[in-house]
């Protein structure tokens, strides 16, 4: 089953964020080579697709998983979790209905 994972940045969290992102990309990767990542991005902080100093203000991560249980000790361990750049995560079901 698919698993929304929704994390929300601490503010003033980019300089954080930057220095996690490859460990973060590289855990996405692995996922995605394994065919369960449905989409995955960030929440821009304005309304750019490059919003430089503004930074994000979280990030989406819809993947698929075992149980709920394995989708969030996934996301307990996410490098945006554990260095701080998440203020808090949340994790839910999710049924693709579009495309």
């Amino acid at each position: 089953m698919f698993y929304s994972i929704i994390g929300r940045d601490h503010p003033d969290s980019l300089t954080k964020r930057r220095a996690a992102r490859p460990a973060h990309l590289a855990r996405l990767n692995d996922l995605q080579a394994a065919g369960r990542v449905l989409l995955a991005g960030p929440f821009p902080a304005i309304d750019s697709p490059d919003p430089g100093p503004a930074g994000f203000t979280g990030s989406l991560i819809v993947a698929e998983f075992d149980s709920l249980a394995a989708a969030q000790a996934w996301a307990a361990q996410d490098p945006y979790t554990l260095t701080g750049v998440f203020a808090s995560v949340e994790v839910l079901p999710f049924m693709k209905v579009l495309p």
